[in-house]
């Protein structure tokens, strides 16, 4: 049986997909001890390789293309961000970030509007006149939900325009000042071509922004990894606070039963409202660029 990739695991580049399964023959022989000790070592070995390309990957991305912004806030600076873009992030997300007059970053791919997918139905053509007239930002995400990483450079950037097309289309005038990677971080030659389409570029990393950063590559806190740990996020918040940081808080769904993407409704509220509490300024990602220095000039 055919296994049907989800959108999350969706890659542009072609794969080869095996639907066989090798199952041994019933008198196959019993693999020696020395075999199974060698068998064991090469597990190993790709273990540590695999450990070591992840390291590779994360590291690599932080030294090249970057474009370095120095965070110099007389307050703290919050943004609440949602990728893929659920429809209940809108619906139930929304108006929780209005409740503590709030806006938020909705991170689009065009390829995926009104599928379901983990993380929930996504949202229609109907949602983006709502979701603009709230004062939210609508950011990039690829049109097809591009693997940051594994993507050839060229076909990423396509994507990157047939999104930006795909937008015109359903809402002229309006463009994408911010993108957030898909899937994983980019590799050095994404990262370069889409830096020059945007005024700043969203990654992961677990943190917050402080003393100089990379508009290329600014780190994001992902909530869902700290749902069942909201101490964890206050913690960071008081931390941000006491740093005159850049905070940008990532999540997918906001939901009652949430994909292992996404949060609940009552474990955001009580984020967004102790952020507000902090005193921290509350911006989308863009606003909050602004807020720090004039944003570079576009690629038209």
């Amino acid at each position: 049986m055919k296994t049907q990739l989800s959108p999350l695991q969706f890659n542009c580049l072609p794969s080869a997909n095996s639907d066989d399964e090798t199952v041994p023959a019933p008198d196959r022989a019993v693999p020696s001890f020395s075999s199974r000790i060698r068998k064991r070592g090469a597990m190993k070995l790709t273990d540590f390789s695999t450990r070591l390309e992840g390291w590779y990957v994360r590291k690599t991305v932080r030294f090249f293309s970057r474009r370095p912004i120095e965070i110099k806030s007389e307050h703290p600076i919050i943004s609440f961000t949602f990728d893929d873009f659920p429809q209940s992030a809108l619906k139930t997300g929304g108006p929780i970030l209005k409740k503590y007059r709030a806006a938020g970053t909705y991170y689009a791919a065009f390829g995926l509007m009104a599928k379901s997918s983990p993380t929930g139905f996504i949202f229609t053509p109907e949602d983006l006149p709502e979701l603009l007239q709230q004062g939210h930002e609508l950011g990039c995400h690829t049109f097809a939900h591009c693997d940051s990483w594994r993507t050839d450079p060229a076909v990423f950037e396509q994507s990157i325009l047939d999104n930006r097309k795909a937008l015109e289309r359903l809402a002229p005038g309006v463009t994408f000042q911010s993108f957030s990677y898909p899937i994983s971080v980019p590799n050095r030659s994404s990262k370069s071509r889409t830096s020059q389409h945007f005024a700043c570029c969203r990654g992961g990393g677990q943190t917050f922004n402080v003393g100089t950063t990379d508009l290329n590559y600014l780190y994001a806190f992902f909530l869902e990894k700290s749902r069942d740990n909201p101490k964890a996020v206050h913690d960071l918040i008081d931390e941000n606070r006491r740093r005159n940081g850049w905070l940008i808080l990532a999540t997918h769904d906001v939901c009652e039963a949430p994909s292992p993407f996404g949060c609940t409704p009552d474990f955001f509220e009580d984020i967004v409202k102790y952020a507000a509490d902090s005193g921290a300024d509350l911006l989308p990602v863009i606003e909050a660029v602004r807020s720090l220095s004039s944003p570079p000039r576009l690629r038209e």
